[in-house]
C-alpha cells in the first residue's frame, strides 16, 4: 500500500509560525473554509484593491485564531492569491489545534 505524505499548512519559522493561505476576494460567503492544496482557504468579500483585500484577510485570520491583528504579518504573495502569513506570539501546536478538524477541499 502506498502511503502518502501531506504537507502541513503550518510550520514553524523564525519568530512564530508560518502558514500557507489562499485567498479567493470577491466571495459571497467570507471567512475561513477548510484547508486546501497545503494552504488555509480563506474567503474574502474584498476586492484586491488598495490593500483592502490584505487588510480583510488579517481580520479574518485574528478573528479565527482569536490573536491580536498586530501579530499577522504578509511576508509573501501580497499582490497573489496564494500568501505566507507570520504569527507571532503562538505556537506551531496551537495553530496545528486550530487548524485540526478543519474540511479538506
Amino acid at each position: 500500500m502506498s502511503r502518502q505524505i501531506r504537507s502541513e499548512p503550518a510550520q514553524a519559522g523564525k519568530g512564530g509560525v508560518l502558514l500557507n493561505v489562499k485567498v479567493q476576494p470577491r466571495a459571497q460567503k467570507p471567512g475561513v473554509q477548510g484547508l486546501r492544496n497545503n494552504a488555509l482557504l480563506v474567503r474574502l468579500k474584498a476586492a484586491p484593491e488598495k490593500g483592502r483585500a490584505n487588510s480583510e484577510l488579517i481580520a479574518a485570520l485574528s478573528d479565527f485564531f482569536d490573536a491580536a491583528r498586530a501579530d499577522f504579518e504578509i511576508t509573501s504573495g501580497t499582490t497573489s492569491r496564494d500568501k505566507r502569513v507570520l504569527i507571532s506570539n503562538t505556537t506551531l501546536e496551537r495553530v496545528n489545534s486550530r487548524l485540526d478538524g478543519l474540511p479538506e477541499l
